[in-house]
């Protein structure tokens, strides 16, 4: 497994070479808005035989901003003539959409919501099967169960430090750290030289889960990590990846290495800090990249992207992960042109090259630079696999939302172990009282 993607990701260096996301706005999600397009009135041909009017839920306000989703539905429209899309955005995608799910009221097409356990998917969600896709697609057991696909990942990604140059440059650092200590090292000239040193984006809270759950392979080293706490009464621990991630953030906090005003949502503005060089870095994922430069202004030979050396070791972790994943509500009063739109965006929108993404379907060529740069430093290549349906059902049971709430929280408390110990106390309960 890891030499087929070492390999898979070496092609994406060459290519790279060759050819050398999440955002918020004003927009509220509303089960449709003013945001429309399509209507099939200008358009001949095509399949008119599917029909009706969808509405697109999705978390990517930006592209519904910019007339990104309209180019897409322009050229949608041109194979369904008859199928009208409107959006709803959502500035705080995983809270709303869950209510509105169950509510019934999320839409037609969605993004799947991270905490729902895949024996739940036929709750919410019509099968895909027929699309004749998941073949073609990474990731494609990921959101299946009993023989049923219920979701296609919209991308690929993996998380790293996203940097400007002039920043490092101005700072006078002249390496990349390899190593946890050098890494505070680079921040503490960074901060010298009155540049932030990374935006962690504490207000926006979702970037929050960074340094928790969305990197739990990328501390530990190992993919099953999230699926074996399910066997755990007690996993948040500070010697493991929950501890590991905390503490980093902790330190980064303490030593005035980010943004001053923690409380306040700035995801947007934080892109054209980046941009600017008056903030040098982010921990995302390579999806970042295209944001800071279409929306905050960079310049993409400015941006670059490195691994994140989270201890002293000098081996680096890089793992190969799916962003959202796209699905169909089993409510849908138009489930074909419902279907048929995920299969466009999918397949043919270029939704995730625009989004920086590494591609989703297996055909398509990795079109982002900035990869070169972070497979350069030869990092330890591990691929997500997929998650045991239980970890959300405890989730849930133990309301315990990971959506980066709970990373906030642990993150300014006086005491890390106290923390802990409630979140193990509510996870401990709610495995007993589902019998896991």
């Amino acid at each position: 497994m890891k030499r087929r993607l070492a390999m898979m990701l070496s092609v994406l260096v060459v290519l790279s070479l060759v050819l050398a996301a999440c955002g918020g706005s004003k927009n509220e999600g509303n089960g449709g808005t003013d945001n429309t397009a399509g209507n099939g009135q200008s358009n001949a041909g095509g399949n008119t035989e599917i029909s009706g009017e969808i509405v697109f839920a999705t978390h990517r306000t930006d592209l519904v901003d910019n007339g990104t989703y309209d180019k897409y539905v322009s050229e949608f429209n041109k194979q369904y003539p008859n199928v009208k899309v409107k959006y709803a955005p959502y500035t705080n995608y995983e809270q709303d959409i869950r209510v509105k799910l169950t509510a019934g009221d999320a839409g037609d097409v969605l993004m799947i919501p991270t905490n729902i356990a895949n024996s739940e998917l036929g709750d919410f969600f019509a099968p895909l099967n027929d699309l004749d896709i998941f073949d073609q697609v990474r990731f494609a057991d990921f959101k299946a169960y009993d023989g049923n696909y219920y979701g296609v990942a919209t991308g690929s990604s993996t998380n790293g430090i996203v940097y400007n140059k002039k920043a490092f440059e101005k700072a006078g650092i002249t390496e990349i750290p390899k190593t946890l200590d050098e890494f505070y090292e680079a921040c503490q000239k960074l901060k010298d030289a009155g540049i932030v040193p990374i935006y962690i984006n504490y207000g926006a809270q979702w970037p929050m889960g960074q340094w928790g759950r969305n990197s739990l392979a990328h501390f530990s080293g190992d993919v099953n990590f999230e699926n074996n706490m399910v066997e755990m009464d007690a996993p948040f621990q500070l010697d493991n990846a929950w501890g590991i991630g905390l503490n980093i953030v902790r330190t980064l906090i303490e030593k005035g290495y980010t943004e001053e005003d923690l409380a306040t949502n700035n995801w947007e503005a934080s892109k054209v800090e980046i941009a600017t060089g008056n903030a040098a870095m982010y921990f995302l994922g390579n999806w970042v990249i295209n944001q800071i430069i279409e929306q905050g202004g960079a310049a993409p030979e400015d941006i670059g992207f490195f691994p994140f050396p989270h201890d002293n070791s000098g081996t680096v972790n890089a793992v190969l992960g799916p962003d959202y994943f796209m699905g169909v509500s089993k409510d849908s009063k138009n489930l074909e042109a419902a279907k048929a739109f995920v299969k466009f965006m999918i397949m043919e929108s270029g939704y995730d090259a625009d989004s920086g993404f590494i591609p989703i379907n297996k055909n398509n060529e990795p079109t982002l630079p900035q990869m070169a740069e972070f497979m350069s430093y030869n990092p330890n290549i591990l691929e997500s696999v997929p998650p045991d349906s239980r970890f959300n059902e405890i989730a849930n049971k133990a309301q315990i939302p990971f959506t980066g709430e709970e990373i906030q929280q642990a993150a300014v408390a006086k005491d890390l172990q106290a923390e802990f110990d409630k979140l193990n106390q509510k996870w401990a309960a709610a495995k007993k009282e589902l019998g896991y």
